[in-house]
């Protein structure tokens, strides 16, 4: 276990946090890194990422302009799963862009081993 995890059991065993909230910080300790950063829209990208468990690989940058300006015209996007069970809700795309964060927002992976990966740069 690493150090962060037995601090937060620590302060569990000593009535500084419930266990609700121990596990929301745990949880938030394996979440990928986001960081804000105040960027021009004109120099970001929307990278998407696709690898299937067939060998398919696709890589699409996008910038953050044409981007901003499809997300109002379309739906849920679907990546893989059985009837379109993983969704990507473009708000929450158009959000993270607002909100100027910078890395990994979707990781989507499949059971049979399609990998959809979302970056902001």
């Amino acid at each position: 276990m690493n150090e962060e995890v037995l601090r937060i059991l620590r302060m569990v065993e000593e009535g500084k946090i419930n266990s609700e909230k121990a596990s929301e910080l745990i949880e938030a300790l394996g979440a990928p890194q986001i960081q804000k950063n105040a960027v021009n829209y004109g120099e970001r990208m929307l990278r998407v990422k696709v690898n299937s468990h067939d060998g398919d690989d696709v890589n699409i940058n996008i910038p953050i302009k044409f981007v901003k300006g499809m997300l109002g015209s379309v739906g849920k996007l679907s990546f893989g799963g059985e009837n379109g069970v993983d969704k990507i809700d473009p708000q929450l795309i158009s959000e993270a862009i607002d909100e100027n964060l910078v890395g990994k927002i979707v990781d989507i992976k499949s059971s049979d081993g399609d990998i959809v990966e979302v970056f902001i740069d």
